[in-house]
């Protein structure tokens, strides 16, 4: 039954608002602020993520065709976009970089039971970066080629509820594998990654902390079969081996044993192996985990955002807020408007019968009905 109040400001009201002012006052967000508090800042780069406005001019437009409804939704006044560029590019992005993390908390324990195509009892996480492309001109210490310019998000992600858990966002030079210096492995846990992760000393912490890694093994490693494990080969499942490293140098950074599962995958005709420290799962179950990781891959490209020339650290605090808001409450999914993926997936294909386009005044309604 509608109340009178916006779906926009219902959803708001999932936010713990005592735990964003305690991130306002740590950085003295509202010092001297006059016009637009931080929290219609974030209420304005919220409706612009959850509406995927793509430019400044986009949201004052979009905002400004419900000015009515403004007050309603939680703003004193319209939001000019030269206020909002002055805020995203004077107030402190970590603000919303700790209220991220507080939304991280609270909504992970919600899916930690929600199934995630395998039968693991334990967590199951998957890491990968995405680049993002910027322009040069506007975005000059980004460098990433002669013309070009890019960052790189890192992302760690919860396979239970697709919830990130670790997000950095670097130039686009820095190698992947140096990210696994970031954060320590949890106890237990299980970690995929591809193949741009491989460093034995670094997948050697991993077993110092008692967790366990699958990752796509590449060509030129060098390794010694010392057991063969009967396998079921109508399953896909190759070969089930126990390997250890041969060169001196990989043998100093990971003295200990490997395992190496060889996976068919018939429809596609390709046969992928894979490196693991745990002995106890079945190979299959193995090849399963690693198909997990393709979660990552569309968290990526549903969370794609604009990037103005105010502040990239800033909007991608934002942007990690979007996903999380959403899963504090399922029952708003089906009210946010989602524009084509850039790249169709090739784990859920579908076919749309025509293109999808989304007015700013159409979907500034839908947000305010």
């Amino acid at each position: 039954m509608n109340t009178g109040r916006t779906v926009f400001s219902q959803l708001m009201d999932y936010l713990p608002n005592y735990e964003f002012q305690k991130c306002v006052s740590r950085y003295s967000g509202d010092y001297r602020s006059r016009n637009l508090s931080c929290r219609e800042q974030f209420f304005a780069m919220a409706f612009a993520q959850l509406t995927y406005r793509e430019s400044l001019r986009d949201i004052e437009t979009c905002l400004g065709s419900i000015g009515s409804k403004l007050y309603h939704m939680g703003f004193r006044s319209p939001v000019a976009r030269s206020t909002l560029a002055d805020a995203n590019e004077s107030r402190d992005w970590r603000i919303y970089a700790d209220f991220a993390q507080t939304l991280i908390a609270i909504a992970r324990p919600l899916y930690a039971q929600d199934p995630i195509g395998v039968e693991l009892n334990q967590s199951l996480y998957a890491l990968d970066s995405t680049t993002i492309d910027l322009c040069l001109s506007l975005f000059p210490w980004a460098k990433f080629r002669q013309h070009k310019a890019a960052v790189k998000m890192h992302t760690l992600l919860d396979l239970h509820g697709n919830i990130p858990s670790f997000i950095r966002i670097t130039d686009g030079k820095t190698s992947d594998v140096n990210i696994l210096d970031e954060f320590l492995p949890e106890t237990g846990s299980f970690y995929v990654m591809d193949r741009g992760y491989i460093d034995f000393a670094r997948l050697f912490v991993f077993t110092l902390c008692s967790a366990f890694f699958v990752v796509r093994t590449k060509e030129n490693i060098l390794l010694e079969r010392r057991y063969s494990q009967p396998v079921d080969k109508s399953t896909g499942v190759r070969s089930d081996h126990t390997v250890v490293l041969t060169t001196i140098e990989s043998a100093k950074a990971y003295p200990d044993s490997l395992r190496r599962v060889t996976y068919l995958d018939v429809a596609n005709q390709r046969r992928l192996k894979f490196l693991t420290n745990n002995f106890q799962l079945p190979a299959l179950m193995i090849a399963q985990i690693y198909k997990c990781r393709w979660q990552v891959e569309l968290f990526f490209e549903s969370s794609t955002w604009c990037t103005p020339s105010d502040a990239m650290e800033f909007q991608g605090s934002i942007a990690l807020n979007r996903p999380l808001v959403g899963l504090l409450d399922g029952s708003v999914r089906t009210h946010i408007v989602r524009r084509p993926l850039c790249a169709e997936s090739k784990v859920r294909p579908r076919k749309l019968a025509s293109p999808i386009i989304v007015s700013a005044e159409s979907s500034a309604r839908q947000w305010s009905a």
